[in-house]
């Protein structure tokens, strides 16, 4: 595994090539991520980016979500992909939000978790972007291949095991915009099938790059 130096090193320049390091999932209101989160699912941010400005100006508020009919819903989300069951977790988790959590997106793992369509990658996005908590890991595709390359994790596809990883090596305060900067290096350098490892800076501390070369 790699040095704490090397790990904060490769914090530092992730930092300095993206220094925004946000979720690229636009909203406004906290239950408007939880429910983008959920349609980006098999889908790009981009296609999700385009289709929620619609769905949130039919319906404003988590009240008329809650109410909408699920068929309606689903043709507002249909480019998404799964459009049937997103649709459907998004009406009963607007219920739910509105019926136990007083109408506002928990702040805890466990409670985000009893939410439908809601699992971990979800959660912790929730967690860190929404309440700035300590420690969390979205373990998304990008995250998981480009951590396991650079040989911060052990090569698992495994995303619990990916997050338990990362939790132990990167600095807590740091870990949340690391992942959404693994997500913006994944889409500009190390791309799945096309990885640019000539042009990338993060050369220098990648086990991939010393093993192979290219």
């Amino acid at each position: 595994m790699k040095s704490k130096e090397n790990v904060w090193a490769i914090v530092e320049e992730l930092k300095k090539l993206y220094p925004e390091g946000l979720c690229s999932l636009e909203y406004e209101k906290d239950y408007e991520l939880l429910f983008s989160v959920r349609l980006a699912a098999q889908c790009t941010d981009e296609r999700v980016n385009q289709v929620t400005p619609a769905l949130y100006g039919r319906f404003p508020t988590l009240e008329s979500l809650a109410q909408a009919d699920i068929s309606e819903v689903e043709e507002l989300v249909h480019s998404t992909g799964f459009f049937r069951a997103k649709a459907r977790d998004i009406v009963l988790a607007s219920q739910m939000l509105l019926r136990d959590y007083g109408g506002r997106v928990p702040n805890t793992m466990e409670d985000l978790l009893k939410l439908p369509g809601v699992g971990r990658k979800t959660a912790n996005l929730i967690l860190g972007d929404v309440y700035h908590t300590p420690g969390v890991v979205v373990a998304d595709t990008h995250c998981i291949r480009i951590t396991g390359l650079l040989g911060l994790t052990d090569g698992t596809k495994d995303p619990a095991k990916v997050e338990t990883q990362l939790r132990a090596v990167l600095p807590p305060e740091e870990s949340n915009d690391f992942c959404h900067r693994m997500v913006l290096h994944g889409r500009a350098v190390c791309i799945a099938r096309r990885p640019q490892c000539q042009s990338c800076t993060l050369r220098p501390w990648c086990d991939h790059f010393a093993k192979s070369g290219e």
